[in-house]
């Protein structure tokens, strides 16, 4: 069972359409969340944001799940997360939600970005468990 920090660190931009967390789970795991909007006029602060904790951790969670529209700016934030990462040998995941799911369709056709469908498939992925199964309804 994975016990989650109860302490969490939010930032949020006065101008900012968006929420950053992170959440510390036993041991160096971070689980870095955005909410709202992430767009050419924060992606920056996002980059910023993601990058100060992914320095602090050695598994990285990226929880995307709450992002209603993701601007190409966001893709270049995640590149810096994924080179960040890779040189600091930092293991990360990507969860994305449907808006962060469409622009990497169209701009990460060759899935060079690790995602995962869940916060809590991804960190059983993060700690070297598979992937927990993804329940799909059967259509009628």
């Amino acid at each position: 069972m994975t016990a989650f920090s109860t302490s969490a660190l939010i930032d949020r931009i006065d101008e900012s359409p968006a929420t950053f967390a992170t959440r510390w789970l036993p041991p160096s795991t971070a689980v870095i969340s955005a909410h709202g909007e992430i767009d050419a006029v924060n992606a920056g602060d996002f980059a910023e944001y993601a990058l100060r904790h992914t320095d602090k951790a050695e598994r990285v969670a990226l929880d995307l799940t709450e992002v209603e529209f993701f601007g190409t700016a966001g893709l270049s934030a995640l590149t810096a997360v994924d080179e960040r990462c890779s040189a600091a040998g930092t293991d990360w995941v990507l969860v994305p939600s449907k808006a962060v799911n469409r622009l990497l369709r169209i701009c990460d056709p060759d899935s060079t970005l690790r995602t995962c469908y869940s916060v809590a498939a991804a960190l059983s992925m993060l700690n070297g468990k598979p992937p927990l199964l993804q329940l799909v309804t059967k259509s009628r």
